[in-house]
């Protein structure tokens, strides 16, 4: 099954802020580079916070569909009915 288009933004966002962050805690960055990254990583959390609320709608959407009301812990091993 193919990934659908917010699930590859999130996925390369999420790598894109880890890679920041492993730069900026090196320390070998300049005042003026450290800053950029800085900024570049709180619209990469804003994004991937984004895209985890619009995930969160969806799973509230489908359950009130099936007739569930609100969300439910997820536990693994429980088999769908």
């Amino acid at each position: 099954m193919p990934k659908k288009q917010a699930e590859i933004n999130f996925e390369t966002s999420l790598r894109e802020l880890e890679t920041l962050v492993k730069k900026m805690e090196e320390g070998n960055l300049s005042l003026e580079d450290s800053l950029k990254y800085f900024e570049r990583g709180v619209t990469l959390t804003r994004q991937c916070q984004q895209a985890l609320a619009d995930a969160e709608q969806k799973v509230k959407i489908l359950l009130e569909k099936e007739g569930k009301s609100g969300l439910q812990d997820f536990n693994p091993e429980e088999t769908p009915e």
